[in-house]
């Protein structure tokens, strides 16, 4: 099959792109000029110089393709250089189903994220939403995953959280630390994405992707400090009212690690029950403790 990949230089692409070549298929990645040395793999990868969020860079893009897979997002905003929500989840998506559409591409398999919903207090979850419904609304034969917290070499949240517990003497925490959430390892995720092009099944439904167990924020910290080889791992709980004005007051900051939104998301938590998604796509989810142990150093 001949597949065209957005997003295929990220964390999740990066993984995507290689499963599809692995699987046999042929793909194109759209790819903003600059950063084809980013590709994960580049024998036999086509490379279609573009960009989600011009209409015009994608035409005759998907000419001569069976599928996409659509993995276009952001976590995090930066709107003085462009970087929203509102331009990279709904209208990268918007013109990418679009074209698929026009190119008649029926197969269209998108990247949500678990939490999703029309009235979500953060703008992200509303940007998701309005994304997937642009996908549901589409002559497209479409299926749309949303994952949980995704771990695995080169992520960004867990090797974050790693990097501070390496340099401070105590971890911050906001609140009590107890909301949960269900961490799913990348591989898992790029599986069911590549699977489902051969399960016609799962057309026109909805995935949510999570990990074997849940767990609260305080024991996701546990956990990464035993993979780095610490005996116990302190923390200071600060109060949610004493947060908010903090990081809203240094969120537009790109070296403060926390927003407004992803705080919000944080403290909503990010649990869902994976037994429909890993029994059709035939996965057993990684364990999170053993998945992290494997690429987190002291």
């Amino acid at each position: 099959m001949k597949v065209f990949l957005t997003g295929g230089t990220g964390f999740v692409g990066s993984e995507v792109l290689r499963q599809l070549v692995v699987a046999g298929h042929t793909v194109r990645c759209l790819v903003r000029p600059g950063s084809e040395k980013k590709l994960a793999v580049h024998q036999g990868v086509q490379i279609h110089p573009g960009d989600a969020t011009e209409p015009d860079t994608l035409e005759e893009a998907l000419d001569g393709c069976d599928a996409v897979i659509h993995l276009v997002g952001i976590i995090r905003e930066f709107p003085g250089r462009g970087i929203t929500f509102e331009k990279l989840h709904f209208e990268a998506t918007r013109n990418v189903a679009a074209e698929a559409e026009i190119q008649r591409v029926k197969r269209f398999v998108h990247m949500s994220a678990n939490g999703t919903r029309e009235k979500a207090v953060s703008s992200y979850h509303r940007t998701k939403w309005r994304a997937e419904e642009t996908v549901r609304k589409s002559s497209l034969s479409w299926t749309i995953f949303r994952p949980s917290l995704i771990f695995g070499p080169g992520d960004a949240f867990v090797n974050m959280l790693a990097d501070m517990m390496r340099k401070l003497p105590v971890m911050p925490v906001i609140g009590d630390g107890r909301y949960r959430m269900s961490p799913v390892a990348v591989e898992d995720v790029a599986a069911s994405f590549v699977r489902s092009l051969a399960l016609p099944e799962t057309i026109g439904r909805t995935f949510h992707c999570c990990g074997p167990v849940s767990y609260s924020y305080n024991e996701v910290l546990d956990l990464i400090g035993e993979a780095l080889g610490k005996n116990r791992v302190s923390k200071v709980h600060q109060p949610v009212g004493l947060m908010k004005p903090v990081v809203s007051l240094l969120e537009n900051f790109s070296a403060f690690p926390l927003t407004t939104s992803q705080m919000t998301m944080l403290l909503e938590g990010n649990e869902c029950d994976p037994k429909e998604w890993a029994e059709v796509f035939g996965i057993a989810p990684k364990s999170f403790p053993q998945g992290i142990r494997s690429y987190l150093k002291p």
